[in-house]
């Protein structure tokens, strides 16, 4: 295994925008970087549960099965839109509000509708498993690599947030900026569809 391309790979799809990462900074900026820890970390443990099963045959499943990839692409979408909506009309969470945000099971659970997850996942577990080495060993690499790449770069987009929130110091300016990234994620699922 080349455990250099697996890194580079999770690097570059996990550093790059997508659904996680944009709400990853909505939530930083709204709720401030402790507040989004569990957000973080049901990211990371949820793709590395779905690149465990994707590697060890849901990938397969589904792209043979030829009615499960739009139902998966349908059903991400309309969570992306509700997402969407979520982040733009965000603000900062102040005391006693109802306002909270993604809990660990929530964002672990949205990997398993997000497309990029699916993406990812799927080009990782056909492009470095190798057909020499035993599935469960090569897969472990592979999900123990992806998983300490990962946590990494999602931390900057939450801690990328959080310092903005410092600049935006009137409810205006984070309206503004809450409604830029909710158009982000309406522009994801745009791009999905086409």
């Amino acid at each position: 295994m080349n455990v250099g391309a697996i890194a580079l790979f999770a690097f570059v799809s996990s550093i790059t925008p997508g659904p996680n990462n944009l709400m990853l900074w909505a939530s930083g900026m709204n709720y401030g970087f402790r507040r989004t820890l569990p957000h973080m970390l049901g990211v990371n443990i949820g793709f590395m549960s779905l690149l465990l099963a994707t590697a060890l045959g849901l990938g397969a499943l589904i792209q043979s099965v030829s009615w499960m990839s739009p139902i998966l692409r349908i059903a991400g979408s309309i969570y992306l839109l509700y997402l969407a909506y979520r982040v733009a009309t965000a603000g900062e969470a102040k005391q006693g509000e109802s306002s909270k945000p993604f809990t660990f099971w929530e964002a672990a659970a949205f990997q398993y509708v997000n497309p990029k997850a699916w993406v990812m996942t799927i080009t990782a577990a056909g492009a470095f498993i190798p057909p020499d080495l035993p599935l469960f060993t090569s897969t472990a690499v592979m999900v123990g690599v992806f998983g300490a790449v990962n946590m990494p770069s999602i931390t900057t987009w939450a801690a990328g947030g959080t310092a903005m929130s410092r600049l935006l110091t009137n409810d205006r300016r984070r309206q503004i900026v809450n409604g830029i990234l909710g158009l982000l994620l309406v522009a994801t699922v745009y791009l999905i569809n086409t």
